[in-house]
């Protein structure tokens, strides 16, 4: 503000002299003192609360700072940081708060973020774009076991030169992850035990999710493979999507296994509103069969056994379905004038006429 003489003080105490003199308007008298009308008001607003007192410089410094963070604090904010580093602020305060309920002031998730900025627990990270496949639809889900999500997480060598397939098995509702096992390979006979170990743990879900790659789909006909078979011979739906771009295999399963309990029970999820997924989680209700049921169509329909050869006899046809249903009966369903459903419980294969003999899936 530019009083003229080196002492504002003694300035403002003229300048409210002349206010209570009134042989100037506040607006000529703002002009000749060189300042706001706004800032005349205002000394003389603090000069009748406080008098000369109110007219010295006040200290623009905050009263308190928001951004303070008690050091013990501080250090327990680190400590969890540290022990858990990929978790960003916003984590370490959903993990603290129902750990530490006398606590009732916790500082912001920015001003915990600079924080770890400043003790260097901060990795800059080039951020990515998440790609998701224009033919996918976003997953709904009501309750646990509505859909679970499976999927082979890329492979890798262990110390001892083996390739090790982590497979995942995870609720979507939430988040839950069922299993991670280390498999040797992709093939169906690994693949069908980590999933009746899942079934006989947890129950059976409603669906399944995958991607297209083995051995959760072929390209047999409506993908059918012998995975897919035997969900569908337990009432579970598959969802199918495109598939998204330490020393032995032993090791690197307890590994897994550590990670998992970790990220069921420890580690806040977000969409979750800061809580476990085991907090959310329940065993379905359906449990995993001893045996399967048997396949029953309603009793219009025409049943078909299909060969070894994936193939079932209309007429004197001889008409190719799928190789992974040999030695299962489908049903055919009339509905129209020699146009064929072919259903596999109660999922609907394809659908042929019976003049030209194509099946179209």
């Amino acid at each position: 503000m530019p009083w003229l003489e080196t002492d504002p003080v003694q300035q403002r105490e003229r300048f409210i002299a002349d206010v209570h003199a009134g042989l100037y308007s506040m607006t000529e008298l703002c002009a000749r003192y060189g300042i706001s009308r706004t800032a005349g008001y205002k000394w003389v607003a603090r000069a009748a609360e406080g008098g000369r007192a109110a007219l010295a410089d006040r200290s623009r410094a905050p009263h308190h700072c928001p951004h303070r963070i008690p050091a013990a604090m501080a250090a327990l904010l680190c400590a969890v940081r540290r022990a858990h580093p990929l978790w960003g602020p916003a984590k370490v305060l959903d993990y603290l708060r129902p750990r530490h309920r006398r606590i009732t002031h916790w500082p912001a998730v920015s001003t915990v973020g600079d924080l770890f900025g400043r003790e260097g627990l901060v990795r800059k990270r080039r951020r990515r774009r998440r790609a998701v496949h224009p033919g996918t639809v976003p997953p709904h889900t009501t309750a646990p076991n509505d859909l679970w999500a499976a999927d082979f997480k890329g492979q890798f060598r262990t110390g001892d030169g083996i390739y090790c397939f982590p497979l995942t098995i995870s609720d979507l509702h939430s988040r839950y992850l069922l299993t991670c096992h280390s498999l040797r390979n992709t093939r169906t006979p690994g693949a069908r035990a980590a999933f009746e170990r899942a079934f006989r743990e947890y129950g059976l879900p409603g669906a399944i999710r995958t991607d297209n790659g083995v051995p959760f789909a072929t390209q047999a006909l409506h993908g059918l493979s012998q995975l897919n078979v035997w969900w569908i011979r337990l009432g579970i739906q598959h969802q199918r999507i495109m598939r998204a771009h330490l020393v032995v295999l032993p090791a690197q399963q307890r590994a897994f296994d550590r990670f998992r309990r970790e990220y069921n029970e420890v580690r806040p999820h977000d969409t979750l509103g800061g809580r476990t997924p085991a907090s959310v989680y329940q065993a379905s209700p359906r449990p995993y069969p001893r045996r399967l049921p048997p396949i029953e169509y309603p009793g219009h329909y025409l049943i078909k056994r299909i060969t070894s050869g994936g193939t079932f006899r209309f007429g004197r046809r001889l008409l190719f379905l799928a190789n992974p249903l040999e030695g299962y009966d489908v049903g055919l369903d009339e509905t129209g004038d020699g146009i064929w459903s072919i259903y596999f419980c109660n999922v609907l294969l394809a659908r042929f006429d019976e003049r030209d003999g194509i099946i179209r899936g």
